[in-house]
């Protein structure tokens, strides 16, 4: 990224350049200039994201937000995300795209130096059937274009311009590649632990169903109750295909956001598809001290892109408006003519020749004034794109929050009546081996205790997705300004 570009377009300073962009000498006055945005001064859900700003908080603001995946502790999660950052296809694509902006822009800054060219010729002529001799030249042809209005600068500068944001723009891939393989880490573990859950549940129906059959035998109770213990071992059973599904085709995405064929995570990540216990859904470090709205904005990639393009263009139009004024060359030749070889080193063979040209539009039909507009048009709507960015920011942000806070409620309800079910399913059956219940009140109590399991992975899968819908909205997943080099 280069200086000039980071001191002029300075973070969330845009709105006073934007507001001082009708007073400038060069431009003529835009309409409909938009109105600086309002940041808020903090989060109307603040406290959501859990801990604050205690002794032993860490602030999102500090370079670790860079590999907020790191905290999620899972040697696995933070493998996947390396992967995908240096193999995914839509990384290597932006990563591409900056390049292209690079040599486009020292394309524009080699408009700034004179041209130097060589040439050589041999000419045989003839007339009449005779010759009429030999003409042999070498040359050096030089030009220079003076940029006394600054329309060459200007490109050179909407050039370091695009640089930077196409940098940050393959900055916003990385985040959202980051993003979507946590995300779909972690739809991997909360499908392989409702597995689990589901085998748990099958076990314990299956032995209800034993015992259920050893009292049909003794007279106890009736083919009804056994039917009904029977259709809840294969209800229950049916279930494992769907998850089975859900947890390799979640494979698949994996292993295509780290660059590579579907089958290949299979592999990777085999290990806990066959629902061996202890399955974890990852869940992040809490005590998290947020970035103030102002902060966020500086550290969201898609905003510095968005802030960037605002200067490119800004830069296009100090650019067409240059062509409204004379443009001077200077341009010059030396070189050798002679009619043979020899003679060239003579010194009557020497040509040189200087020449200095002014060009001035006098009549183009308003194509010149159309091409300011045109620009001024893409300025505006570059401005637009910018407001839009920051909007969405704040909101995905605010949303993130509010979501994650109804999701620990959720999470933390679901768990006591996860413990109390459990409780009640241990009981029923004992009172049902005894005798002292009906198998319907077996049933009643299986289905919660097997509803509120799956209601806690689930509701924990979601608090996980939301820390991690946190740490995007933040901008986490690339480097802050600060760290990135000029190039």
């Amino acid at each position: 990224m280069v200086q000039g570009v980071q001191a002029a377009a300075t973070p969330l300073a845009l709105g006073v350049m934007l507001a001082a962009l009708g007073a400038c000498a060069t431009l003529e006055p835009l309409e409909g200039a938009p109105v600086p945005l309002a940041i808020p001064a903090g989060w109307a859900e603040a406290d959501a994201a859990g801990g604050g700003a205690g002794a032993g908080a860490l602030s999102l603001t500090e370079s670790s937000l860079t590999r907020w995946w790191q905290r999620f502790d899972d040697a696995q999660l933070e493998s996947l995300v390396r992967s995908a950052l240096q193999a995914n296809t839509s990384v290597q694509a932006a990563t591409a795209a900056l390049r292209q902006a690079q040599a486009l822009r020292d394309v524009a800054a080699a408009s700034l130096w004179p041209t130097l060219g060589s040439a050589a010729s041999a000419q045989r002529g003839t007339a009449g059937g005779h010759g009429t001799g030999n003409n042999f030249k070498l040359a050096l042809n030089a030009d220079w274009g003076v940029d006394v209005f600054g329309a060459r600068r200007a490109g050179v500068d909407a050039g370091d311009a695009n640089v930077a944001a196409s940098e940050a723009s393959l900055g916003d891939v990385r985040v959202q590649v980051a993003a979507e393989v946590a995300l779909n880490y972690i739809l991997l573990r909360t499908a392989q632990a409702r597995r689990q859950i589901v085998a748990d549940n099958l076990a314990s129906q299956e032995a209800t169903l034993q015992i259920t059959l050893w009292r049909q035998q003794a007279g106890l109770v009736t083919s009804l109750e056994a039917e009904q213990a029977r259709a809840a071992v294969a209800q229950n059973r049916a279930q494992l295909p769907t998850l089975q599904t859900s947890i390799v085709q979640t494979q698949h995405a994996l292993a295509v956001l780290t660059g590579q064929p579907p089958a290949a995570m299979s592999t990777f990540l085999g290990v806990r598809t066959a629902g061996a216990p202890g399955i974890k859904v990852p869940q992040a470090r809490e005590e998290l001290a947020l970035s103030i709205p102002a902060q966020t904005l500086r550290q969201r990639a898609d905003v510095r892109a968005a802030e960037y393009q605002v200067a490119a263009a800004l830069a296009r139009v100090g650019q067409a408006q240059a062509q409204r004024w004379p443009s001077f060359a200077i341009g010059g030749s030396l070189g050798l003519s002679a009619a043979t070889v020899g003679a060239l080193s003579s010194g009557s063979a020497v040509l040189g020749s200087l020449l200095a040209s002014v060009t001035l539009p006098v009549f183009d039909g308003g194509a010149v004034r159309a091409q300011v507009r045109v620009q001024q048009a893409a300025l505006a709507q570059a401005q637009v794109t910018y407001r839009a960015a920051v909007l969405g920011a704040l909101q995905q942000v605010e949303d993130a929050l509010v979501a994650l806070r109804g999701d620990r409620l959720r999470l933390a309800s679901l768990r006591q009546a996860a413990d109390a079910a459990s409780n009640a399913n241990g009981l029923a059956r004992q009172r049902y081996s005894s005798g002292l219940i009906d198998f319907q009140t077996v049933l009643d109590t299986q289905r919660t205790q097997f509803a509120t399991l799956d209601g806690v992975a689930s509701a924990t899968a979601d608090v996980s997705s939301g820390q991690v819908r946190l740490f995007k909205a933040l901008g986490g997943g690339w480097p802050s300004m600060s760290e990135v080099q000029p190039r």
